[in-house]
C-alpha cells in the first residue's frame, strides 16, 4: 500500500471512494436507500441553465447543494418558489427535513425568512466571512434549536 498525491484527481477515483463510503454508511445506519437527486432548472432562451436548485435526498433528509439565480431574476419570488418546490418534493420522499449551507455574503437571511435555522458555523471561511449550515424540519417536529433544548 502507498499514498499517492494528486492535485488533478480522476473523477472515477472519487466515484470509487464515494461508492465504498456510501455502502459502509448504508450498512452502518441500517437505512440503505438510493440517493434521490433533484434539479429545478431555470432555462434561458438558448436552453442553457441560467439558474435553479440542485439537491439530493437520503437518510430522510434533503440536502440543497446549490441554489443560484442571476441578479436579474432575484427578488421576484422565483427563489422562494424553487425552495418551496424542493420542500414539496422532500415531503413526497418522506424526508423529515431539508438542510443546506451558505456563506455570509450569500443568502442566509433569505433562508431564515423561509424557516431555516442555523445549526453550525465556520468562522473565517472564507477569510473575513463565515459559512453557515441551516436546516428546516418538515415533519412538525419543531426547529433544531427547540429539539436541542429538550
Amino acid at each position: 500500500m502507498r499514498i499517492e498525491v494528486s492535485e488533478n484527481p480522476d473523477d472515477g477515483d472519487y466515484a470509487a471512494l464515494f461508492a465504498a463510503l456510501d455502502a459502509f454508511n448504508d450498512e452502518a445506519s441500517g437505512l440503505p436507500e438510493p440517493l434521490g437527486k433533484l434539479a429545478l432548472l431555470i432555462r434561458g432562451d438558448a436552453g442553457r441553465p441560467e439558474g435553479g436548485l440542485w439537491a439530493v435526498s437520503y437518510y430522510g433528509w434533503m440536502f440543497i447543494q446549490l441554489l443560484y439565480l442571476p441578479a436579474p431574476l432575484r427578488r421576484g419570488g422565483l427563489g422562494s418558489r424553487l425552495l418551496r418546490q424542493a420542500e414539496d418534493v422532500a415531503r413526497t420522499r418522506s424526508c423529515h427535513g431539508v438542510w443546506l449551507d451558505t456563506f455570509s455574503f450569500q443568502a442566509r437571511p433569505f433562508y431564515e425568512r423561509h424557516g431555516y435555522t442555523v445549526f453550525g458555523r465556520i468562522d473565517d471561511y472564507p477569510p473575513g466571512g463565515s459559512r453557515f449550515f441551516l436546516a428546516k424540519r418538515l415533519d412538525g417536529g419543531g426547529t433544531l434549536a427547540e429539539k436541542a433544548a429538550k
